[in-house]
């Protein structure tokens, strides 16, 4: 069967590579026209859960409270108090500015809240029309006092010293995606319980195309409304230091770095990888065929995603760099395998020399893209959507490389006459001084293998999940500055909501007379009569979280949680009960606050009540935000923290309690992540090892192979660990990476270690036989990989400098273990007795 295989091979590419290398041409062309179809996916459905139930309540809250989408424009003036006349000017052309952008549904800034303490007015001018900063009788003076100092405006539009404000842009609300977002996922669940009939098949496939042709039109105006947005603010820079944030404007700008990494850096990379080649073969042909072989199977793939749209996130961004790894690796062994052929069949014609090398690296190449496979199988277990997508696309690629690798070289070689060593390739003298090491002081090699393996084991369990988005920046970056300002000087950053409804042993709907008042008749001032009061059904039902109670306990949750470090600012129905009790200078009753409610302006009513309360279902919201460059802030615990107090300290049941918002659809994915890494690291192991056994025919064997990929893990991750770099969406491949890489080393050495050992049954001499063939492709392979990934470390994108580093580090464990713990465990163990076989025969048929 394999002689056959082989002889249509030879048929079809050897004796053929015009046509050959023609039809991957036109294939890859037609798969290159796609390519203006290629996208990046930078929506929020690429941070999130796959079936999260919170991702669905989140949703149904913003359409019960009304869309959280929004921007935020910090102002600090150049020069003045902020609150002069030639600042406030400023300040509102910047606002009639930004008011132009369409997209923008509303400005919200210090020139528009209303003021209760400029001068100080009574609660029950709560009915009719506030000041604001720009009414003709207001007290600037009183104005910054208030904005610094009241419960509503303290730590939120205006930063403790005065001198900088926020303006709140308000964002178009996308129904038709929400629309689209319920009817799909409707579907999904039916398909899930298998019960999709035909027609609502048909009738998902059209609305998930529908959604993601909104979505793709949608991430194209918002980035048109952020680019708007800078150029406004643009012309306003020489007044005031400005900066924008906000979730939208995170993502993309994180995608902006993305496809700025592809663009500028591919070109590093490339550049870095062809003076490596140079200087490893010092042969034109060398340099060129990896890269046209690299080239055909990115383009290929890359044009087959355009096709079908499959788009690339923030995580499958690594897609490209991982499959340049991957085919540059085959290329490289099936080049170092012909040169050394080249070197002992002196007489033996190119299409015998280049036979003979297809012959003897197909089988360890095929085994090692199916090892690959499977680690890259491992990431689709996990709930996160991207994620998924990252493992198939991984998994395909490699298999396409495979392919690409096996028609291009070996075609483009028979068009080249026959090609002899240089010097430059005989010996290798860094392969030749591990060997030497390895017989050496295999001792030391063990011991530091242990001494190595034990450090970042530990490193493991400090590793951690809990990143902060500010981190994925530069300090000097604009997007560093601007989430900075606002967390530090306007109330923190990620939003969470505390959801709460009325408990259910307490009467939510109390009936408000005036003989429930306990003590109306003596605290009801005539302030209180200029209300029209008469108008206020005195019957009508008085909600629990409008009552002293509910507002008690309120209070308490709000003071609780504005005292924890990590927190910035916090938003709830408290706030208007501490205003109007100080107003008042006495605390309401139930009755009054009743009054109070039926009587409110809509201004305040729309400000201070609606975000916080639906009086419906008797349901109340508080809003907090997070500070994202707290050194306190743990997402896990912070949320623990706050079900823990008001289960125990206000005795909630768990069922009236609900959390939502960005900050727990983040952890959620963060906490995924971190369990799916330990989940399919063990079955990835697993499944490797049984294959190994198919491979290799022995336990012995199987085991000694996976040792040094399992320590390369261990490394990687326990450096991370030691490093306190974050296991997050960038970092959560890297594992997977490792493993592939090392049980690429770890089957091309063992098997060449098997066929050397045949010779002379003698060990150590096979060993170096090994480390001067083998080894010598796997020194290529390593030093071309990190010199091109060393550019990476100049990104401006932190996760990209990461992903530079860490695959750097990946593909030395993964080297140095081949080259010294497998060998040293092969001369300890000595599994290759005469019976020994290996499955992979290097004998060209």
């Amino acid at each position: 069967m394999q002689l056959k295989i082989l002889r249509i091979y030879e048929a079809i590419v050897l004796r053929r590579p015009k046509l050959a290398l023609t039809c991957v041409l036109v294939l890859t062309g037609f798969m290159a026209l796609g390519l203006q179809h290629f996208k990046l996916d930078a929506s929020a459905e690429s941070l999130t859960l796959e079936n999260d139930n919170d991702l669905t309540y989140y949703r149904d809250m913003v359409g019960r409270y009304g869309s959280d989408n929004y921007l935020i424009v910090t102002y600090r003036p150049k020069a003045g108090d902020l609150f002069d006349d030639k600042n406030i000017g400023h300040l509102e052309a910047l606002r009639h500015d930004l008011n132009l952008i369409s997209g923008i549904i509303s400005v919200v800034s210090i020139l528009d809240l209303p003021l209760l303490y400029s001068p100080k007015i009574k609660y029950t001018d709560f009915s009719g029309k506030l000041r604001n900063l720009l009414s003709k009788d207001v007290n600037r003076t009183l104005a910054k006092k208030e904005f610094q100092e009241s419960p509503i405006y303290k730590d939120t539009v205006v930063s403790e010293d005065g001198q900088t404000t926020g303006l709140v842009l308000n964002l178009k609300y996308d129904e038709t995606f929400l629309d689209l977002v319920r009817r799909r996922d409707t579907l999904r669940t039916k398909q899930s319980q298998k019960s999709l009939t035909t027609s609502e098949y048909q009738e998902l496939k059209q609305i998930s195309a529908d959604f993601l042709r909104h979505r793709t039109k949608e991430g194209t105006r918002i980035e048109k409304l952020i680019t708007q947005i800078r150029e406004v603010i643009s012309a306003h820079k020489r007044e005031a230091t400005i900066f924008l944030g906000g979730p939208d404007m995170i993502t993309a700008d994180m995608m902006q770095f993305l496809k700025e990494d592809l663009n500028v850096f591919g070109i590093g990379v490339l550049v870095f990888m062809i003076v490596t080649l140079w200087l490893i073969f010092r042969q034109i042909r060398w340099i060129v065929l990896p890269l046209v072989s690299c080239a055909t199977c990115l383009v290929a793939m890359l044009g087959l995603f355009s096709w079908i749209d499959w788009r690339l996130t923030i995580i499958s961004s690594n897609f490209v760099s991982l499959l340049l790894i991957i085919t540059l690796a085959l290329s490289i062994h099936i080049i170092v395998r012909y040169q050394e052929l080249s070197s002992q069949l002196v007489k033996t014609n190119q299409l015998k020399l280049v036979k003979a090398t297809v012959a003897s690296m197909i089988k360890p190449c095929f085994y090692t893209v199916l090892t690959t496979a499977v680690a890259f199988m491992s990431l689709v277990v996990s709930n996160i959507r991207p994620v998924i997508d990252f493992g198939w696309m991984m998994t395909i690629g490699v298999c396409v490389s495979l392919a690409t690798t096996f028609v291009v070289i070996p075609a483009c070689m028979m068009l080249f006459d026959r090609s002899y060593p240089s010097p430059y390739e005989k010996t290798v003298s860094i392969t030749r001084m591990l060997a030497v090491s390895t017989e050496k002081n295999g001792r030391l090699v063990l011991v530091l293998s242990v001494l190595i393996g034990t450090i970042t084991a530990w490193g493991i369990t400090q590793l951690e999940v809990e990143n902060r988005f500010i981190d994925y920046f530069h300090s000097d970056t604009e997007i560093y500055k601007g989430m900075e300002t606002i967390d530090t000087s306007l109330g923190g950053t990620t939003p969470l909501d505390i959801v709460l409804q009325a408990p259910a042993q307490i009467e939510t709907k109390k009936v408000i007379s005036f003989d429930e008042t306990d003590d109306f008749d003596d605290d009801f001032d005539d302030d209180f009569d200029s209300l029209e009061s008469a108008r206020v059904d005195q019957s009508a039902p008085l909600g629990y979280w409008l009552s002293t109670a509910g507002l008690k306990d309120l209070s308490k949750l709000h003071a609780y949680l504005e005292a924890q470090p990590e927190i910035g600012k916090v938003n709830s129905l408290a706030q208007l009960y501490k205003v109007a009790n100080d107003l008042s200078g006495k605390k309401l009753n139930d009755f009054e606050l009743a009054v109070l409610r039926k009587n409110l302006h809509s201004g305040i009513y729309d400000q201070l009540v609606s975000p916080y309360y639906i009086e419906d279902l008797d349901e109340t919201r508080v809003q907090l935000r997070a500070m994202e460059t707290s050194d306190y802030l743990r997402r896990e615990d912070l949320i623990s923290k706050i079900n823990q107090y008001l289960t125990e300290e206000l005795q909630y049941n768990n069922d009236d309690i609900r959390l939502s918002g960005l900050l727990i659809l983040y952890n959620n994915m963060l906490q995924s992540l971190y369990t799916s890494q330990i989940v399919t690291l063990g079955a990835v192991f697993t499944g490797i090892l049984m294959m190994f056994m198919v491979l290799f025919r022995s336990l012995v064997i199987s085991v000694v192979a996976i040792i040094p990929n399992l320590l390369a893990a261990i490394i990687v991750l326990g450096g991370m660990g030691i490093a306190g770099i974050p296991l997050d969406m960038m970092t959560i491949t890297i594992a997977a990476i490792t493993v592939g890489i090392g049980v690429d080393h770890s089957i091309h050495y063992l098997t060449r270690f098997e066929k050397e050992h045949r010779l002379d049954k003698n060990y150590i001499k096979a060993m170096y036989r090994a480390h001067a063939s083998t080894g010598r492709a796997l020194f290529y392979t390593a030093t071309t990989i990190i010199a091109g990934f060393s550019i990476l470390c100049m990104s401006n994108f932190i996760p990209s400098i990461y992903f530079g580093l860490l695959t750097s580090v990946a593909m030395i464990a993964a080297l140095l273990g081949s080259l010294t713990l497998l060998p040293k465990l092969i001369l300890l163990v000595k599994p290759f007795t005469a019976k020994t076989v290996i499955t992979i025969s290097n004998k060209p048929s």
